[in-house]
């Protein structure tokens, strides 16, 4: 470890192999705590590179408590970076509910991958719990609830018991770090489908390019505009329908950027405000009013991203045909059922 901490120091950077003899140092206990937040800082001053995010998560993956998937199911992810500071209600996980009712007919499910925000008012877990899911099930459940309700939500602190050594570091040094990245890429049930947003436009090529050399089969990085008179946040880690989006499609072996505009579905602009929530129960009853029927720019915002993840899943030709089915999902009750028997097996019924 001291080796690769003084290469660090001269300002090389890691390879892959060596990134990841250095995480599984941090991960086993090995690296002192000391030497996990001098890792982490030097990493971070500068950027995180493609090789040291490649061997961070291979080590992370390769001590994941698993999920498995049930025999004939595909799983995806819609699991992001948060840390966008937007403030919007939990837009991915609305998606993941929608998308898991318009996928679930098809044999795929959502395996939903997620933590506790730290960066915004309402992280995935926190609007679950307050949407009636119970996150402290085995394994064996979460199997059963990608069976029978087509979508798990995996909890990041009972799949990852290796990031023990490295959390009370994370938590003194107060700032983000690689750790942020590569959580979102490290799904227990080891789904090779994934939508995932990002904090930052400049991280879609880079995390791109980690999720193809882990074995990414399909995945679309995206980061929403916000427009400039909003001040401080200029996009957050979603589908935007308040303007244009950034995306980076992994697919046959390649990355490929490429842009989204929402009022191309015929979907109008819309302003940030309205995406906004106060907090985890504001967050669930948007949730329930999408999952209801309720027309809108929550709505728009929701099946823009739901169709954008079955297109990941490769149901849809186009985003024109996973918004149609996304939108269907809803109006036909499948959405709002997805959530009814996650609620019911989650809590042993």
């Amino acid at each position: 470890m001291k080796e690769l901490l003084q290469k660090l120091a001269t300002g090389s950077t890691l390879t892959a192999d060596e990134a990841t003899l250095a995480f599984e140092a941090v991960m086993t206990g090995e690296a002192s705590e000391a030497q996990t937040a001098a890792l982490l800082a030097m990493i971070q001053l500068r950027g995180a590179t493609v090789d040291e995010m490649l061997g961070a998560a291979r080590v992370m993956r390769s001590k994941a408590v698993h999920v498995d998937v049930p025999d004939g199911l595909t799983v995806i992810d819609t699991c992001g970076t948060g840390g966008d500071h937007a403030g919007t209600f939990n837009i991915s996980t609305a998606a993941a509910l929608v998308a898991a009712g318009a996928l679930r007919p098809r044999g795929v499910a959502v395996a939903k991958h997620g933590n506790r925000s730290v960066t915004s008012k309402s992280g995935s877990s926190q609007v679950l719990e307050t949407l009636g899911v119970n996150l402290q099930v085995p394994c064996e459940v979460l199997t059963q609830c990608l069976a029978e309700a087509g979508m798990a939500f995996c909890f990041a602190p009972a799949h990852h018991p290796a990031m023990k050594y490295a959390g009370p570091v994370r938590q003194q040094l107060g700032f983000r770090t690689l750790f942020n990245l590569i959580g979102p890429l490290t799904n227990p049930a080891g789904a090779r489908r994934q939508l995932m947003g990002v904090f930052d436009a400049r991280l879609l090529e880079p995390i791109a390019q980690v999720l193809l050399g882990l074995g990414a089969e399909r995945a679309m990085m995206v980061f929403g505009q916000l427009p400039e008179a909003e001040g401080i946040v200029a996009g957050f880690d979603e589908l935007s329908v308040c303007g244009p989006s950034q995306v980076m499609v992994v697919e046959d072996g390649r990355v490929k950027p490429g842009i989204v505009d929402a009022t191309s579905l015929d979907m109008p602009l819309a302003l940030p405000h309205a995406l906004r929530a106060s907090g985890p129960e504001d967050s669930a009853r948007i949730i329930r009013d999408v999952l209801g029927g309720r027309h809108g720019p929550t709505r728009d915002v929701t099946v823009l991203n739901a169709g954008a993840a079955i297109v990941v899943a490769g149901e849809a030709e186009d985003l024109a045909e996973g918004v149609a089915m996304a939108q269907q999902a809803i109006d036909q009750g499948a959405a709002g059922a997805v959530l009814e028997r996650l609620v019911e097996l989650t809590h042993g019924a």
